[in-house]
């Protein structure tokens, strides 16, 4: 490997079992559950799976951004802001909360239609930009734009959904530094990703299994990898150990801030979380419509 080449290795390792949640929904949690509570700046991670019947009806955020990537199926969302719409199959959706907003995501479902299968990341927001307005940045799944490190006929491809990876850069410009990957490699393909000095990272295997650095141990499917990030180390060193494998690679700048979270809620401390309790029951500063709006979709 080249002196400007140092692999990332492997640091804690979780597996994600899949409990129900909700009515009707099963999900795969990692990131945001007693064995991995706190990974700044990532907040929560969830690999959902939504049957008939089931969903996210209305509900707040603030002072974090979900990010939502369909890996199968379709899911519509609408919110307190106007906008509304449908996230399909390897599309995504980053909504920025900034102060507040309500929105509803409901899975979509019909004769012949894939049940809806997907990720969502919570990302905390820096301090300085909590309460600013909410925002949207949305693709379509050809609209994101694919890396191909060894050519198009190659063994690899890289959704970028965020960040840039071997030359390809997202469109996507989320607050605070966060680079989202989804790679598909077959057996023994083996790439290096740069990721920036001192950011904290992740692997998420969605199939199949994963070795990282020159002699990792193969991790199977539905673990996340937490990555070490000593001086020297300019990313990580991935490969294929079996034909048909998929796992998201996330990367994020680190939050010197500490994180006070009250479900959909997430301040730096205890007296921005009253105060945010209190905007929310009195229908102020970003939770206007708290108490008169109600979505379509969440409400037929």
């Amino acid at each position: 490997m080249a002196l400007n080449m140092i692999s990332r290795n492997v640091v804690k390792k979780v597996l994600a079992v899949e409990t129900p949640e909700g009515a009707g929904a099963l999900v795969r949690r990692s990131i945001g559950s007693a064995s991995l509570r706190n990974l700044t700046p990532f907040l929560l991670l969830d690999h959902f799976h939504v049957s008939e019947g089931a969903g996210f009806p209305d509900h707040p955020h603030r002072g974090q951004a979900t990010v939502t990537y369909m890996l199968e199926g379709s899911s519509r969302h609408e919110d307190s802001a106007g906008h509304s719409g449908t996230i399909k199959t390897g599309g995504v959706q980053w909504m920025s909360a900034g102060k507040g907003i309500i929105h509803a995501e409901m899975p979509v479902h019909g004769k012949g239609v894939p049940e809806p299968r997907g990720m969502q990341l919570w990302v905390d927001l820096p301090k300085n930009v909590k309460m600013t307005e909410p925002t949207y940045q949305e693709l379509d799944p050809e609209d994101i734009p694919v890396a191909y490190p060894e050519g198009k006929d190659g063994n690899i491809s890289i959704k970028v959904i965020s960040g840039k990876s071997h030359g390809v850069e997202s469109p996507v410009r989320p607050l605070g530094g966060c680079w989202y990957f989804h790679v598909l490699m077959k057996n023994g393909a083996t790439m290096f990703q740069d990721i920036p000095t001192g950011w904290t990272a992740f692997v998420y295997i969605l199939k199949g299994a994963v070795s990282v650095g020159e002699s990792g141990s193969v991790n199977d499917a539905f673990h996340t990898l937490v990555l070490s990030h000593a001086d020297g180390e300019t990313g990580v060193q991935l490969t294929a150990a079996t034909d048909d494998t998929s796992f998201v690679l996330v990367a994020g700048e680190p939050l010197d801030q500490t994180v006070f979270q009250y479900g959909p809620f997430v301040m730096t401390n205890q007296e921005e979380i009253q105060k945010t309790l209190m905007d929310y029951r009195t229908g102020r500063n970003g939770f206007e419509k708290a108490h008169t709006w109600k979505s379509k979709i969440g409400n037929m």
